[in-house]
């Protein structure tokens, strides 16, 4: 099974849902986002652009197959699991932070502080251990805690702690618009399979080589 995902530009409404979801049940420390939502061709993140073409692009780890940050990591923290989803183990990372210069989609974040006292200094009443409370271990690997040690990296997992489970991503859940989907993409004839070849689906910087699985499915442009 190669795991993949499939974001419906045309359905995506820039409400930020996905963001609010994945911070919440990841228990994402303040000021870090796995999941951003930006407005191609603002200035401004966002706002919608003054002239241009509008439209939402929601960002978050490409889960690719030739995936930069894994070949860099010197203590193989970084690593593909069985479904193809990248994945970091927090007890191997030393925090040298080669995979966030590696990745061409910004999209890794690095723990500065230490979790127990983050949230008072962001003015929070309370601690950010939202959503599923214990640590989860993937074939023995911790892949997430609620309380990340300082100075580690982290990102999008596909919620490997929900999907172990057989639950959807937070992200596809909390999504009102149903613009994401998740299956398996060496199933020609599964759902996310057939929109990618159907619809014209496309990758971010094929250019580089990374093969992602996490597919867009373009939006019908409307000028601004």
């Amino acid at each position: 099974m190669k795991m993949g995902m499939v974001i419906d530009l045309e359905k995506c409404i820039g409400c930020r849902s996905c963001m609010v979801a994945c911070k919440q049940h990841n228990a994402q420390p303040p000021n870090t986002w796995w999941n951003r939502v930006f407005t191609p061709g603002s200035h401004r993140h966002l706002t919608p652009p003054a002239k241009g073409v509008e439209y939402f692009l929601p960002v978050h780890c490409q889960h690719c197959e030739n995936a930069p940050c894994e070949k860099v990591c010197p203590v193989g923290a970084t690593y593909h699991a069985e479904d193809g989803a990248v994945l970091i183990d927090f007890e191997r990372c030393i925090g040298c932070r080669y995979c966030m210069s590696a990745c061409p989609y910004g999209v890794r974040q690095f723990n500065w502080e230490d979790p127990e006292t983050a949230h008072q200094r962001a003015g929070y009443q309370e601690d950010y251990r939202f959503g599923y409370p214990e640590d989860h271990r993937h074939h023995g690997r911790l892949v997430y805690t609620p309380l990340r040690p300082k100075g580690v990296v982290e990102k999008c997992t596909f919620c490997a702690q929900y999907r172990d489970r057989g639950e959807l991503p937070a992200c596809v859940r909390g999504c009102p618009g149903k613009a994401r989907f998740v299956g398996n993409l060496d199933d020609p004839d599964s759902e996310v399979s057939l929109m990618v070849k159907n619809r014209s689906g496309f990758s971010l910087l094929p250019e580089k080589g990374t093969k992602p699985t996490v597919f867009y499915l373009p939006p019908k442009v409307k000028e601004v």
